[in-house]
């Protein structure tokens, strides 16, 4: 999972990449256009289930599921237009699987936006138009090209297919709407087609709203007016915050935060949280394996079957595949090891038709 982080300038984007990577990477000065070469950073998504899993195995290594995180240059009206640095990134963020859009909530006199004032909406709105600008001129080099062959009459099936699928695209754009507003038009067949195009504005946004520590209490309130406006994921964070939490543990964090905003740390939203909803936002998620060598994760697309899940692992497990002992993991815990769990009756045995569950911990049996 590849995720590209943009951002207007100064508003503390690549102190937030900083903070997900739990590094130094990026340049934080105050100054527009401070980030110049793209970042790349492959983050852990640090479940404690794996923590808890491990010290019950006494395993060697622990493997968390992990995301990749793009932190390119600023973006800036009419950066689609070839101004600054833009097209020199376009390559590496069509790769990219979903775009996080991270928008300044908070106030800082030190800190100067770009557009002199606070206001998320239209800094969405910058966002949005430069990407559908950048769209309009991938699809206007590709599209007239193609719907000159099909009225030649010279195009084959999928070629004028391909014309019908990238038409609508182009209409929505021209008619300033994202691609990813008409993608129920489409079949799946129609998407795959449409991946190898890499479409900005087809991909998932996320919005993540970077707060005041005094917002962080009314995070609930402030989540759910930005869902019902963008109508999209929305994630809050406090990038302040979580730079002063970079080397802090999961247990560290919780009691950081509770001490500092005197509420139940549970309910402050953290980077973590944003971490996951990108997940989710890509229909992904992750199984367990546990074994004295390896304690780790497995990602997978939501919905897979047992066979599909394996092979994740490897090819040969799925093809292979003859059924798979899965154990709740917190039926797991309770009983702190394997073998006590199946004298409890609590493993069970999966065949071809089953459909992996996130709490999963998975053993394979197969034969090649």
């Amino acid at each position: 999972m590849k995720i590209w982080i943009v951002w207007l300038p100064n508003v503390w984007k690549s102190t937030l990449f900083n903070a997900l990577t739990k590094s130094y990477a990026a340049p934080a000065e105050n100054f527009p256009f401070c980030t110049i070469d793209p970042n790349v950073w492959i983050v852990d998504v640090k479940d404690p289930r794996i923590d808890v899993l491990s010290d019950m195995s006494h395993s060697q290594k622990k493997v968390y599921a992990a995301t990749e995180f793009v932190d390119i240059a600023w973006l800036v009206k009419w950066a689609s237009k070839g101004e600054w640095l833009w097209n020199k990134f376009l390559a590496n963020i069509r790769e990219t699987d979903a775009i996080v859009q991270v928008l300044r909530y908070f106030q800082d006199s030190d800190v100067v936006h770009v557009e002199w004032s606070i206001d998320p909406m239209r800094d969405v709105e910058i966002i949005n138009t430069e990407l559908i600008f950048a769209d309009l001129e991938h699809i206007e080099r590709i599209l007239p090209t193609l719907q000159k062959k099909v009225k030649s009459s010279n195009a084959t099936k999928d070629e004028i297919k391909q014309a019908e699928i990238l038409d609508v695209i182009y209409k929505a754009l021209m008619d300033w709407k994202l691609a990813h507003t008409v993608r129920d038009q489409f079949s799946d067949e129609d998407l795959k087609v449409l991946k190898s195009y890499n479409f900005l504005t087809l991909k998932p946004f996320i919005y993540a709203l970077n707060v005041s520590q005094d917002d962080l209490v009314k995070s609930d309130e402030i989540k759910a007016e930005y869902s019902e406006k963008l109508h999209a994921p929305v994630a809050v964070v406090c990038v302040k915050i979580e730079e002063e939490m970079m080397e802090m543990s999961t247990e560290e964090k919780q009691e950081f935060l509770a001490e500092m905003l005197e509420v139940q740390a549970s309910k402050i939203p953290t980077l973590d949280d944003l971490i996951s909803l990108a997940f989710n936002t890509l229909w992904l998620m992750y199984y367990f394996t546990t074994w004295e060598k390896e304690t780790k994760a497995w990602t997978i697309p939501q919905g897979s079957t047992a066979p599909q899940a394996a092979w994740a692992i490897h090819s040969d497990f799925e093809r292979g595949f003859i059924k798979a002992e899965v154990v709740w993991y917190d039926d797991l815990v309770a009983s702190w090891s394997r073998s006590k769990a199946r004298e409890k009756g609590l493993l069970r045995l999966e065949w071809k038709s089953y459909i992996v569950q996130d709490w999963d911990v998975m053993i394979f049996k197969f034969n090649v």
